[in-house]
């Protein structure tokens, strides 16, 4: 019977999450739903029952915050913690572990990816998907990719486009892959939610280690035969590219599994509106003292601190240490802006 080695990705900074995620202190170690678990100890709390255990959890992180790693997961049995040197995105990431988890539970052994910062609702639809896909990767020679139904017509997320229908998985129906498109404009994804054919491309990912082995060897040889060669040393000579990129948008070998379990990738300060607003005027975790304020959301870390609004509208108002963040909702994306700037003066480079 072939084993479930499920890989989680803990690398990323979380930088639209500023000032709050830090360089020391990135998204995946915060608690931004209320349950007082961060992002990355509950997505390792939804995939233990899945791999049978820690031993058979992975994680693979970067060597700024293996150390944070080590403090929010203390169970992970330290060969299970994949520290790249330096971060080389998505594809490299995902060539090493899996080269790893060939070498160590062989190459029929079904691994899966999964991003530290996602938020899931309902986590027993999120385990029947996972196990249909571990079924669909058992049976063909499938790289299986999760699908989340659109809720609306989105502009930064991708999508998967559905192809010919391959056969249901439990209760849920598993089609080839026609074609990944990255982030579309209005109209595109306007038109992508019309055919009921997309999904928004998830980042999960689960496929036997053989599979992934060879379909990068056929498209993203460079990086595979680094790190063959070379292991973690590589990491200097290998550039970035995301696993999309070099090798989902190009292999034939391509699945999609639509799910409904409720998923936010919780990208920026807007993910907490989503996912806490209610009926409520305004998101406030913090004591926040109000005067025809609305459409806002407002965090201070230290609960002694008050912020005072008058007037506001669409705005998110963050206070965490030395900084305060105000910025209007829909331009959060900009947050990555002013930390390049920060990174090119020496004054407030401890900011980051």
């Amino acid at each position: 019977m072939s084993q479930f080695i499920p890989a989680i990705l803990a690398g990323g900074k979380g930088e639209r999450f500023w000032p709050l995620s830090r360089r020391q202190r990135p998204k995946q170690f915060l608690s931004l739903d209320g349950s007082g678990r961060s992002l990355l100890q509950s997505t390792a709390d939804r995939l233990l029952g899945l791999a049978g255990g820690w031993d058979k959890l992975w994680v693979v992180t970067s060597a700024l915050i293996a150390d944070g790693v080590r403090e929010q997961l203390p169970e992970l049995p330290q060969e299970n913690l994949l520290v790249e040197p330096q971060g080389r995105d998505t594809a490299p990431a995902v060539a090493w572990a899996t080269l790893e988890m060939a070498k160590r539970h062989g190459e029929d052994a079904i691994a899966g990816f999964f991003p530290a910062d996602h938020w899931i609702g309902d986590r027993k639809a999120y385990e029947a998907t996972l196990n249909a896909a571990i079924s669909l990767a058992k049976t063909e020679d499938a790289i299986v990719t999760l699908g989340i139904q659109p809720s609306f017509a989105s502009t930064g997320y991708g999508y998967i486009e559905q192809g010919e229908a391959v056969g249901k998985y439990g209760d849920l129906q598993a089609y080839q892959v026609n074609r990944f498109t990255e982030k579309p404009d209005l109209e595109t994804a306007t038109q992508f939610l019309q055919t009921q054919r997309y999904s928004w491309n998830s980042g999960m990912f689960i496929f036997r280690t053989q599979t992934a082995l060879k379909e990068l060897q056929i498209h993203a040889p460079q990086i595979l035969e680094l790190l063959q060669s070379k292991g973690k040393d590589a990491y200097g000579e290998l550039e970035k590219k995301s696993i999309d990129y070099a090798l989902m948008e190009k292999t034939q070998k391509a699945y999609v599994i639509p799910a409904d379990f409720g998923w936010d990738d919780l990208g920026d300060w807007n993910a907490i509106e989503r996912l806490m607003k209610g009926d409520r005027d305004n998101v406030e975790l913090a004591t926040h003292i109000n005067k025809d304020t609305q459409g806002s959301i407002l965090y201070a870390s230290n609960k002694d601190e008050v912020i005072v609004t008058i007037g506001m509208e669409d705005t998110v108002i963050v206070r965490d240490g030395n900084v305060t963040l105000v910025v209007n909702k829909n331009r959060t994306q900009e947050i990555k802006q002013v930390l390049k700037s920060l990174q090119n003066n020496p004054n407030l480079e401890q900011l980051l």
